[in-house]
């Protein structure tokens, strides 16, 4: 009996440390530097990981007493415009892209991979691009064109008559990697019929305007990227964003050069000294006469003090004003415009003006600019897990960072708007001195050789920051120009062209295991 109750409390104490054992042990966890954690630095990041992630204000924001003007700024990026000349969202026309923010930006994130364009779809990110075998864009529809307008005007493209189909791509590996995993690669091809354009097919070079043929335009989609983090790279300076391109130069990467050239700019903002910092094709510079700036303008057509005038083509106006329907129609729709009996001059007049009535208040504009330059980062995270740090590791040794350079630090933050609105160093905006940030980002060009290809070929380098949390914001997780890449995996393999600047890279990709290409992953979804 005592020999039994030995053997029972033998056991039930091994039972015990076993137990102990498995319930107490604590996982791995790796030591890395805290100021990672703050992808956007300690005045633009936000510890908020839900579906609200995208849409926080900085910390700058908060201690600069401007949340209310955030809140309301806010409004202007989420509210539909109207036809209406009164109240707070009127203005809307007469042509259009879109009737608001959210249909490009579904909760404030980058566009949604569609199957049609349709504008008036929410998420649907897409803008056309619509040029002639050259790349040059049509001059007689916007760089933006659109497919909305408001009665009796037409639209210059009938998005009805717009077709996307999507094509399977096999790269030189067969879609495989060495040790047998498969993956899909897709890509966009978009036709427009001829008879869905209102306006001649028409090109300007040299001044000179000549008629396309058909046979000739091409049509690309470029999808909208984050609202959230730009105030950040605004921050960045022209000098340091000058000494990247040097240290690239210098280093033999191809550089575009159309923009840099033999240690200096090529092409700077309009007629200032700024570098092109945003968008895919580098076509702005400062932030406050940057994309959102230019958007909340000429997506709508909403007009305000310092652009009193429509998004719209000379082409445009000439065909419309000699257009019987709209002629029939436009008194009634624009009671308020000048008569002069010749109803085709009137017409003409009006789509062309430049002293147009303010549609935008400046203290609604300067609220959305509080808005769109304090719209915070989300804090990285899981950067204390082994398979997170191991994916870390593998993203900088085989050479992904080249591109995805991980850090900056903002300089002084001279805020500069080269539009006019905004004073030097205006004090009505937030500001984010140095601070050390995590964009993911070289903000330069490169070249990817990509199936139907971005237009010119040159993208810049989109900020990893807060991508990981996308499908979960947004409800997709598609990625690059076009939103081809459905997953991060995809993606990758879509910069493996022979001719790739980050053919490397893909190349060392390839020859890891699944479970370092899967740790890698892990890491760009944690950033």
């Amino acid at each position: 009996m005592l020999k039994e109750i030995g053997y029972l409390c033998f056991f039930s104490l091994f039972f015990i440390l076993s137990c102990n054992d498995e319930d107490h042990s604590e996982p791995e966890k790796v030591e890395f530097p805290e100021e990672e954690l703050y992808a956007g630095g300690k005045l633009g990041t936000v510890f908020t990981s839900s579906t609200f992630a995208y849409e926080q204000p900085t910390p700058a924001i908060e201690i600069a007493g401007m949340a209310q003007a955030f809140k309301v700024g806010e409004y202007f990026f989420e509210r539909d415009y109207t036809q209406s000349k009164e109240g707070l969202f009127g203005g809307l026309g007469p042509l259009m892209v879109r009737r608001g923010c959210t249909y490009c930006h579904p909760n404030y994130g980058h566009g949604k991979r569609q199957t049609e364009y349709r504008a008036n779809q929410r998420g649907n990110g897409y803008l056309l691009v619509i040029t002639d075998e050259t790349d040059t864009y049509l001059s007689s529809v916007t760089g933006m064109p659109q497919t909305l307008a408001v009665r009796p005007f037409k639209p210059p493209v009938d998005e009805t008559k717009i077709r996307i189909s999507w094509l399977t791509y096999t790269d030189e590996w067969g879609n495989r990697f060495p040790d047998g995993e498969a993956y899909e690669l897709i890509y966009p091809e978009v036709t427009i019929s001829e008879d869905a354009y209102y306006v001649p097919l028409e090109v300007t070079k040299n001044g000179v305007t000549t008629t396309v043929p058909y046979a000739n335009v091409r049509v690309k989609l470029e999808s909208t990227v984050g609202m959230y983090g730009t105030g950040l790279l605004d921050a960045i300076s022209d000098e340091d964003l000058k000494a990247e391109y040097v240290k690239q130069e210098q280093a033999g990467v191809s550089l575009n050069p159309a923009v840099f050239a033999n240690g200096n700019w090529v092409k700077t903002y309009g007629n200032t000294t700024h570098p092109l910092r945003f968008t895919y094709a580098l076509s702005r510079g400062p932030l406050q006469d940057g994309a959102g700036a230019n958007a909340i303008w000429n997506i709508t057509n909403v007009t305000r003090s310092n652009r009193r005038y429509h998004y719209m083509t000379n082409t445009y106006a000439r065909v419309a004003s000699k257009d019987s329907e709209v002629q029939a129609e436009f008194y009634d729709c624009f009671p308020e415009q000048n008569k002069t009996g010749k109803v085709e001059d009137d017409i003409y007049n009006y789509l062309m003006a430049t002293d147009l009535d303010v549609e935008m208040r400046d203290d609604s504009y300067r609220d959305f600019m509080i808005w769109h330059r304090g719209l915070a980062v989300p804090a990285a995270r899981n950067l204390d897990d082994p398979v997170v740090d191991k994916g870390k590791k593998l993203f900088n040794q085989i050479g992904c960072a080249t591109c995805h350079r991980p850090s900056w630090t903002t300089g002084e933050d001279r805020i500069s708007d080269p539009s006019g609105f905004f004073e030097e160093n205006d004090p009505r905006l937030p500001r984010y001195p140095n601070q050390k940030i995590w964009p993911y980002s070289d903000m330069v060009q490169h070249r990817l050789f990509m199936q139907n290809d971005i237009r010119t070929g040159w993208c810049r380098t989109t900020p990893l920051w807060g991508r990981g949390l996308s499908r979960l914001v947004t409800g997709a997780s598609d990625r690059l120009h076009d939103c081809r890449a459905r997953t991060v995996i995809e993606s990758i393999m879509w910069h493996g062209n022979t001719r790739s600047d980050a053919r490397k890279p893909v190349e060392k990709f390839r020859t890891l295991s699944k479970e370092e290409r899967d740790a890698i992953i892990e890491f760009i979804e944690s950033i």
